[in-house]
């Protein structure tokens, strides 16, 4: 390779151990991708990870291997990231968005205003009188949601963020199962709820 070549192929590795590359986003490295992955992989794998491209949705990023019970693994170059139960909620809720927008209107984009993910992330959580501080941890959970790549904010816009396909390959069907049936199980708790305190108020009066 000439010399602009191996600074494009270095540039492309660097990237790719810091974040997420998008086709749409990064061409330059994106070409690097396409036309020099087996050298990306042969690369990384030595460090024990994989390199993950999704051409129809396009992106890339790099994933720890996971190694067999026979094989002799070498020490994790990118930590677990552990999700808080809200932060997982939040995935789950933008990915059936998602999905729920590709059904209705084929767009390739998606797009949500920070009120509308707090209104959809608002009837799922535990009640509380402090309706501050729920936003306010509703609000921190988008924050790393977007540092994580899942959400990018629209250029001019704090509060417009797109939803990243990325998601797609994170979130799976079973996961958004599990959604579902939360979601029903809160909903008839509330029902039950609301029938038992207009059953007390008949009593007490």
């Amino acid at each position: 390779m000439s010399q602009s070549d191996e600074f494009a192929f270095s540039r492309t590795l660097v990237t790719l151990f810091r974040n997420i590359i998008y086709k749409e986003t990064n061409r330059e490295c994106w070409n690097v991708i396409e036309t020099k992955a087996h050298k990306i992989e042969d690369y990384v794998g030595k460090m024990g990870l994989t390199l993950i491209v999704d051409e129809m949705d396009g992106y890339a990023y790099l994933k720890q291997r996971n190694f067999g019970e026979d094989e002799e693994s070498i020490p994790r170059l990118i930590p677990r990231q552990p999700l808080s139960y809200e932060l997982s909620l939040l995935l789950m809720i933008l990915r059936k968005q998602l999905m729920e927008n590709d059904k209705a209107t084929g767009d390739t984009r998606f797009v949500l205003t920070r009120q509308q993910i707090i209104d959809r992330m608002k009837p799922l959580l535990r009640e509380t009188t402090n309706e501050v501080k729920l936003i306010e941890s509703i609000t921190r959970n988008i924050d790393r949601a977007a540092n994580m790549g899942f959400l990018t904010r629209l250029r001019g816009s704090e509060d417009s963020f797109e939803v990243m396909r990325i998601i797609r390959g994170f979130i799976n069907a079973e996961n958004l199962e599990e959604l579902n049936k939360r979601i029903s199980e809160y909903q008839r708790y509330s029902e039950e709820s609301a029938k038992d305190f207009e059953d007390g108020s008949h009593k007490s009066l």
